[in-house]
């Protein structure tokens, strides 16, 4: 049984100037998160800008992560595509490279037909059922357009591939019933930084935080924090925080964590076209909000 907790960053994918991967600023932000206890990455995400990535791309910085990634850390593949054929070959050729799991997102395109739990069900055990590593669902009802219901989650927790859930609702009432209503040893992880003490105390077993990327130590305190039960600093390091996490996310989207990731001394860069860099009055405002949060 893969046991998730902690913290992982789902990494930002650099970009040279040309829009081109960029393998030199990888091993950068690589080479200074391996320093934190984090408990491992997750590549090709939606933070990754997955959107806007070929599938070879999305494979290459697989292998690159792989290649520079510390002894010991959980490796999750982001494999989000809207056929069951595509999202598992993306899968398969990730455990093909080591990785440990998968992250997969429910298809949203079609959505009279793909945003019924019915259908969601079948996409995800069709996957899990051919998958050579085991899955984790993704709940991102902002991006898909689609809650998943807390019973087709339970429904999909039985089956013995599929492992766990990231939840970027930011829903906490919603993840406790969930916590509640899973089998026993499933593992639901926080999606947002700016509820995940609160999803601490009500079952989650970490969190894949994008704020992570720009401020992993104040993430990886809060988990630290709640760990050894030190719950008023855990509080006081998530209010610490809020302001911070909810511009980078919410606010101003990939530009805005790129923007964060440059002020903490990794290389975020610029986004991919149709993405644009954060404006000035936005990169003011996230300033203002990051001081005093070191990396």
């Amino acid at each position: 049984m893969l046991k998730l907790q902690g913290v992982l960053p789902p990494l930002s994918t650099p970009f040279d100037h040309e829009g081109n991967l960029y393998r030199a600023k990888v091993a950068h932000n690589m080479s200074r998160l391996n320093t934190v206890a984090l408990s491992g990455y997750v590549v090709g995400g939606s933070t990754g800008e997955s959107p806007l990535l070929s599938t070879d791309e999305r494979i290459q910085l697989f292998e690159w992560v792989k290649q520079d990634s510390a002894e010991g850390k959980i490796l999750i593949a982001g494999t989000a595509s809207e056929s069951v054929r595509e999202t598992l070959h993306v899968v398969n050729r990730a455990a093909d490279i080591g990785y440990h799991a998968a992250l997969v997102l429910g298809p949203r395109y079609y959505r009279n037909t793909m945003h019924r739990p019915d259908t969601q069900a079948l996409f995800y055990r069709s996957i899990a059922d051919q998958a050579r590593i085991p899955l984790l669902l993704y709940n991102f009802p902002n991006v898909t357009g689609y809650d998943l219901p807390v019973e087709t989650i339970a429904a999909l927790s039985e089956h013995p591939n599929i492992v766990g859930m990231k939840d970027s609702s930011g829903n906490v009432e919603k993840l406790a019933a969930t916590v509640k209503a899973v089998k026993a040893g499933f593992q639901v992880l926080s999606g947002s930084g700016t509820t995940f003490w609160p999803a601490l105390q009500v079952g989650a077993a970490g969190g894949i935080l994008a704020f992570a990327d720009c401020a992993p130590y104040a993430c990886v305190t809060i988990w630290e924090a709640f760990r050894t039960r030190e719950y008023e600093a855990a509080e006081d390091w998530q209010n610490r925080i809020l302001l911070a996490a909810k511009l980078v996310t919410a606010t101003y989207g990939i530009p805005g964590l790129k923007y964060a990731m440059d002020l903490n001394g990794f290389y975020g860069g610029p986004p991919r076209l149709p993405l644009v860099p954060a404006t000035i009055a936005a990169r003011a405002e996230i300033e203002q909000a990051m001081h005093g949060i070191r990396s």
